[in-house]
């Protein structure tokens, strides 16, 4: 096999949300669209109050992670051109950081996902919309998803997750089960996330990065001598004509493998 071959066998997982971008979240950004738009039937929140106790018996973060009940009936094709107008290439600001880190990839010819608990409709969005930043700096690469995804009937949501949502130890399970289908290594992997939802994640590969860690990653990344770093928006500064800042939060222990 030659070295093309083994670094396509290596592959980068991506956290959306507050990794890649700044929060607020995508789903988020798009709830507020919908409203403005009156997209949301006004029953959704009475559905979503009893799917929330619902689920509260299974943990308190599956009810805020899982409940989907407020996009009931919601138009997927509505709801596409919303995605568009929150993840589209012309919206969605990228950390510079992030699609620096993206391009270094992809120049290693790893395989890229991002590994999400948005709706899938919105992963995907983001995704092309990296591949076009990648692209406006001479970078052709594919990127794959694996987000939240609805039930769909008719055209419309059922506000019913199809699986599992994405987040925790979903994501683990996903990218284990991906590296046993296409016989990856994943202590030669590498995973990026930035909330104890990634924590997962990022203890089943070989390279993980905490990126701007919340305060239970933050001790997680101490605990397991993760790297860690702060990606922010550009932002002009005196003596910086690139506007962009990056400062590290811990001691990045192991970024000598991410280079």
């Amino acid at each position: 096999m030659n070295s093309s071959s083994n670094r396509q066998s290596v592959a980068a997982f991506f956290d959306v949300d507050g990794t890649l971008v700044a929060l607020p979240s995508l789903e988020r950004r798009m709830f507020r669209e919908l409203l403005y738009r009156s997209a949301i039937p006004a029953g959704n929140f009475v559905l979503w109050m009893a799917e929330a106790m619902r689920l509260a018996t299974r943990g308190l973060a599956l009810a805020r992670q899982g409940n989907k009940m407020y996009l009931r009936g919601v138009s997927v094709e509505v709801a596409g051109a919303v995605a568009e107008r929150v993840a589209g290439a012309r919206h969605l600001r990228f950390f510079p950081e992030a699609v620096e880190r993206v391009a270094w990839h992809a120049a290693q010819h790893h395989r890229i996902f991002l590994v999400s608990g948005t709706l899938e409709l919105l992963a995907r969005r983001a995704a092309r919309s990296l591949e076009a930043a990648l692209g406006q700096r001479g970078v052709a690469t594919e990127i794959l998803v694996c987000a939240t995804r609805l039930e769909e009937v008719r055209g419309r949501w059922t506000g019913r997750v199809g699986a599992e949502p994405m987040f925790g130890r979903a994501k683990a399970k996903t990218i284990a089960a991906l590296a046993q289908r296409m016989g990856w290594d994943l202590g030669t992997c590498f995973a990026y996330g930035d909330s104890v939802h990634d924590q997962a994640m990022l203890e089943c590969v070989g390279h993980a990065m905490a990126v701007n860690p919340s305060p239970a990653m933050r001790r997680a990344a101490v605990r397991e001598g993760w790297g860690a770093v702060e990606w922010r928006e550009a932002e002009a500064a005196v003596g910086d004509p690139c506007g962009a800042r990056t400062r590290a939060r811990l001691p990045e222990r192991n970024l000598e493998n991410f280079r």
